[in-house]
This record gives structure tokens, C-alpha cells and sequence, in this order.
């Protein structure tokens, strides 16, 4: 995925499933400057949050 597409998603008001490494995440942050999301599996604010590179993650399309 390339940045710009990921900051399209994260302000989207739908639900978009991207995944990282096969697994469904949340992206909860971006750092363009480092070209990075911060993201997180599941939807609990406790859960860890990891740092990667935009271009690993994956779009899988509108979540229903």
C-alpha cells in the first residue's frame, strides 16, 4: 500500500480491512515523514501497537 492510500483509509468513514503479514489490523497512526503506520490487531485501545512500513500493509477491501 503506498501512503497516500493509507491516509485515505484511515480518514474514511467506512471500515476498510487492511492486514499486516496475513492478519487483519487497525491503522491508528501515520508517520509520513518515515513513510510508517502505526498499527494494532483487534479494536481493544489496550492491545500493543506496533511501528511499520506503509508498503507492507495490505488492502483488503470495505469490511461488512
Amino acid at each position: 500500500m503506498n501512503f497516500k492510500r493509507a491516509q485515505e483509509i484511515v480518514n474514511s468513514p467506512n471500515h476498510i480491512e487492511v492486514q499486516h503479514q496475513g492478519r487483519s489490523v487497525w491503522i491508528t497512526g501515520l508517520d509520513a515523514q518515515n513513510q510508517t503506520a502505526e498499527i494494532q490487531e483487534g479494536i481493544d485501545i489496550a492491545a500493543d501497537k506496533i511501528e511499520v512500513p506503509v508498503d507492507e500493509l495490505v488492502e483488503k477491501g470495505a469490511m461488512r
